[in-house]
């Protein structure tokens, strides 16, 4: 497995994890049974009015939405450049920032620290950037 295919399997596998904060929160606060029903609210109640999860939970899974939507286009990223063997070293560098990066965004939304989420948002966009334009020969 090349390093950028490596860092793109911990990528996902750390969003994948994302999720168990809320999903825990919501077990805790409605019990295990009433959390493995139907639920019309489709999301668990984390963006319905009705529903009050934690402050903490909503930030949980709003980070967590938030990582899944970066993860496709790291994808693409990383598997265009395995399969075209272009910007091979500058792409598994990018995908190792863009991992902890990510890791560092979840972190600081799960706990509220709103200027560092930030940056740790650009950050990772940044290296999604530069592995799209590295792919393109423009860096």
């Amino acid at each position: 497995m090349t390093e950028a295919l490596y860092w793109l399997v911990m990528s996902a596998i750390a969003t994948t994890f994302f999720a168990v904060p809320y999903v825990i929160e919501r077990i805790g606060r409605v019990g295990f049974m009433s959390a493995l029903g139907y639920s019309n609210y489709g999301t668990g109640g984390f963006d319905q009015p009705e529903e009050h999860p934690a402050t903490w939970a909503k930030r949980a899974y709003a980070a967590h939405r938030n990582a899944l939507e970066g993860l496709p286009v790291l994808a693409a990223l990383v598997l265009t450049s395995h399969v075209t063997g272009l910007a091979v070293a500058l792409v598994a560098a990018a995908a190792k920032i863009y991992f902890f990066a990510r890791l560092a965004h979840y972190v600081t939304y799960l706990v509220g620290i709103p200027v560092l989420r930030t940056l740790t948002f650009f950050v990772a966009l940044g290296c999604l950037l530069a592995m799209g334009f590295a792919l393109l020969g423009l860096i």
